[in-house]
């Protein structure tokens, strides 16, 4: 079987050497790294660009170890297989009063790659990003064998292991701390905003009285309505509503030969998303799925985009620079005409996480997908890079496929951490190019 990122470029298939049982786990990362020198863990393969595709081209893919191990419902640990995906754990933590605490956009990624990317969500301003909610986690080694690691076992290799990009060695089982939750319920509020000033306004006035924050920004807007956007915020529901109905999922059902995404039908889309959206701020209950994870009801949506694939660029501004800097890039967005529908803007937390590569850090995230054109590497891209340099800003590794290795190094400069820690059997091809 030969698997791509999300995004589908780099086209660099892999092929996959399947794992059923950790007891196989030493035996056949002996023989892949004789064989072909390196390789790499693969979960789902939702990261957007190379960091999940081994530089050898061959992976060790993780789905099937997605078993439970262990839970405590009285107090919300539960220890599962890194295969395991946060959309198994939901089916059965949330009947029980538990949710993750930190999830991103899809419920559809592994433990294993929570952890790799130290992923963050609507929350990085109350709870941080996931690795603040990892007790501890088995790590195979070619050089070592098997290890226990916490912040007391360990810690070195703990905190090169988190948001480390699945490159210190092969996460076997995880331990996590869930968060108590009274329903699957989202008591929410919606409100758009006619311009960037708006944003900073309600995110300053309202982000503190919400567990969960986020904002669509229309990429296309120029001029006064340059961006503009809908503001959403929300807290588990206090009340113990019956769990929400399944939502009923779609397949993209075909590989378009170009992309579904263009200039014409960016614009209609974002003008009406934007108008449907209340002026004034209004309560909007929402079921968690629709609330957290929209896209995951469209499976396959990355085929939009067609063969040739689609990039993201996630960029974090420090919070003093962010509204020049945010500002700044949506003005290049909007003038190259390219862009996605689901254009994201957040503000990140103080709050640190202790992985040595975490992505976030005080201030304001934007990320948006692009279909894949030689314009975005010539042009468009270059352009962004240079406003995230001066802003002292930073790209997001597991969204990422094009970064440059001065700029990496400068934004992490913790990176030769993980290097001296990288097991000397697992390579990705994120890294190859931006450290070697």
């Amino acid at each position: 079987m030969k698997l791509l990122s999300w995004g589908r470029y780099p086209p660099l298939p892999q092929a996959a050497h399947a794992v059923a049982w950790r007891a196989e786990l030493p035996a056949l990362l002996a023989n892949v790294a004789q064989t072909c020198g390196t390789t790499l863990a693969y979960g789902e393969g939702r990261s957007y660009g190379d960091s999940c595709l081994a530089e050898s081209g061959q992976v060790l893919s993780f789905r099937g170890l997605d078993r439970f191990l262990a839970a405590d419902w009285s107090s919300g640990i539960l220890r599962a297989e890194a295969g395991i995906t946060l959309e198994a754990i939901i089916a059965v933590s949330l009947p029980r009063g538990w949710f993750p605490a930190v999830t991103p956009g899809t419920k559809y990624i592994t433990l294993g790659g929570a952890i790799a990317n130290d992923v963050h969500g609507k929350n990085h301003h109350r709870q941080g990003a996931f690795g603040c909610h990892v007790r501890r986690f088995g790590l195979l080694r070619s050089d070592r064998g098997r290890l226990e690691c916490a912040p007391d076992l360990e810690p070195e290799l703990f905190a090169a292991t988190i948001g480390g990009l699945g490159l210190t060695g092969l996460i076997e089982w995880v331990e996590i701390q869930l968060m108590p939750v009274a329903s699957g319920w989202i008591d929410g509020l919606v409100q758009r905003f006619d311009d960037l000033d708006g944003f900073f306004a309600l995110s300053a006035e309202l982000d503190a009285r919400h567990e969960f924050c986020v904002s669509w920004v229309d990429c296309a807007a120029r001029g006064k309505k340059a961006g503009r956007g809908i503001y959403m915020a929300g807290d588990f529901a206090a009340e113990n509503w019956p769990l929400p109905a399944p939502r009923r999922k779609w397949r993209f059902p075909f590989m378009p030969p170009v992309s579904l995404v263009n200039t014409w039908s960016l614009r209609a889309f974002n003008a009406i998303y934007w108008r449907k959206a209340p002026p004034k701020s209004r309560r909007a209950p929402a079921a968690y799925d629709a609330f957290f994870y929209p896209l995951d009801s469209l499976l396959d949506w990355n085929r939009l985009y067609g063969s040739k694939g689609f990039q993201q660029y996630q960029a974090l501004i420090p919070e003093r620079e962010a509204g020049d800097g945010i500002r700044a890039m949506l003005t290049a967005i909007s003038g190259s005409g390219q862009g996605s529908f689901l254009a994201v803007l957040k503000r990140c937390g103080g709050a640190l996480s202790p992985g040595v590569l975490s992505f976030p850090r005080p201030g304001v995230t934007l990320a948006l997908d692009f279909p894949q054109t030689p314009y975005l590497e010539e042009q468009l891209f270059p352009r962004l890079d240079a406003i995230v340099r001066e802003a002292g800003g930073r790209l997001y590794p597991a969204k990422d496929a094009h970064m440059r290795g001065d700029d990496f190094r400068r934004a992490y400069p913790d990176w030769e951490k993980i290097e001296a820690l990288r097991d000397p059997s697992l390579l990705s091809c994120f890294w190859r190019r931006v450290t070697q």
